[in-house]
């Protein structure tokens, strides 16, 4: 317990040195994770997400642009990525699959073919 204590207080520290982004951490013991809410400098989510207690991405990580809209679906575990990624702009909708941490197939759909809504 003293060691994940001190860890949690060195990943307060280095993520409060490493950036002056606004944000939000709260730790999930049920889950052994850090769940962390970056904000834009307007106030707007920039991104969520969660890290290990050893400081490696976990589970889904989702990024916004200053106006809210979701750019990136990610996911994560124990810092390797995997699963798939989902990457929206204004015309085209890619869908990057992950396995044992490197690009296996990737797919790009245009605005027209309107196969997936950004939340």
């Amino acid at each position: 317990m003293r060691k994940q204590i001190l860890f949690l207080f060195a990943l307060l520290i280095t993520v409060t040195s490493f950036s002056q982004q606004k944000r939000d951490l709260k730790l999930n013991e049920k889950a052994k994770v850090i769940e962390v809410t970056y904000y834009h400098d307007n106030g707007v989510v920039s991104q969520t997400g969660a890290y290990t207690l050893d400081g490696k991405l976990q589970g889904e990580w989702l990024s916004y642009d200053t106006e809210g809209n979701k750019i990136v679906a990610a996911n994560y575990d124990n810092g390797k990525k995997v699963g798939k990624w989902f990457y929206w702009n204004d015309e085209t909708l890619k869908e990057v699959d992950y396995k044992q941490n490197a690009i296996a197939k990737v797919v790009q759909w245009n605005e027209k073919s309107s196969v997936a809504v950004r939340n």
